[in-house]
């Protein structure tokens, strides 16, 4: 699965995980009740949804212009915390705002998702790209001999183009 499709299908799949999970601890930890949590964890999900989208888009666009384009443990890290970075820049303001905070009690209640999300991401990434596979921006181009194979059209001694007679 490749393209819109499959950065939507993410999405959803993070983000509902995320809202049930969400609810639940922010319930657990400000003492109010779903009807207080429940809207705040709604357009938490919206924000961290448009910004997924959007933080993908130019994650991928980056990782299309890596040497390497593995998805190795290093570059999943990076993904899940610089995510989570930057999405802390929109959600502490909406958190003390909803509940009528102030922004560092917002911080410190956000901070249990700040260490979590983390976590979380690199684990759904691992794990979405395992019964999904790979974006096509984390799939290496072939080099051609490189797998001892030769490319359609190539010359088997050489690597270079065959003449048009020993094409198949």
């Amino acid at each position: 699965m490749q393209g819109l499709k499959r950065k939507l299908v993410y999405v959803g799949g993070y983000e509902v995980i995320g809202f049930a999970v969400g609810t639940a601890v922010m319930t657990a930890l400000t003492g109010s009740g779903p009807g207080t949590t429940a809207p705040l964890a709604i357009m938490i999900a919206t924000v961290a949804s448009l910004w997924n989208v959007a933080f993908n888009y130019l994650f991928e666009a980056w990782e299309r212009r890596q040497v390497s384009r593995e998805r190795t443990v290093g570059r999943r890290i990076l993904h899940a915390v610089a995510f989570q970075l930057t999405l802390v820049c929109y959600l502490i303001p909406l958190i003390a705002w909803w509940l009528d905070i102030s922004l560092v009690q917002a911080f410190l209640l956000d901070l249990v998702f700040i260490v979590y999300i983390p976590f979380y991401t690199f684990g759904y990434n691992w794990a979405f790209d395992k019964v999904f596979g790979l974006p096509s921006s984390a799939i290496a181009e072939p080099v051609p001999g490189a797998d001892g194979e030769v490319g359609a059209g190539a010359s088997a001694s050489t690597g270079e183009p065959a003449p048009a007679a020993e094409r198949p």
